[in-house]
């Protein structure tokens, strides 16, 4: 069974910020989802077609926004991989509001 602390922390930490847009929230359930069952804001791997696919997000441009975003806003922190056969890596970030 998954946490849903990140998830309460996320949505009560974003619910008044409007600079998030739905394609953020959908990534970031879509990065929550990979997540370690065990431990959700150890750093894990991912892969950005599942990612893409999971959030449906079509746009390449699109995710990364969102993911550059989603760093800036302080949710995420994300060490992109520039081999393909090695995913890049993301931690989440959860904060008191």
């Amino acid at each position: 069974m998954k946490l849903s602390f990140p998830i309460d922390e996320f949505l009560k930490r974003t619910a008044d910020d409007s600079r998030l847009l739905p394609t953020h929230l959908s990534l970031f359930m879509a990065v929550f989802y990979y997540s370690n069952e065990k431990d959700a804001l150890a750093a894990f791997q991912v892969c950005r077609r599942k990612l893409m696919q999971f959030s449906r997000i079509r746009s390449i441009s699109t995710y990364h926004k969102c993911m550059n975003d989603l760093v800036a806003f302080g949710h995420l922190i994300y060490e992109p991989s520039y081999d393909p056969f090695k995913g890049s890596k993301v931690s989440i970030i959860c904060q008191k509001p």
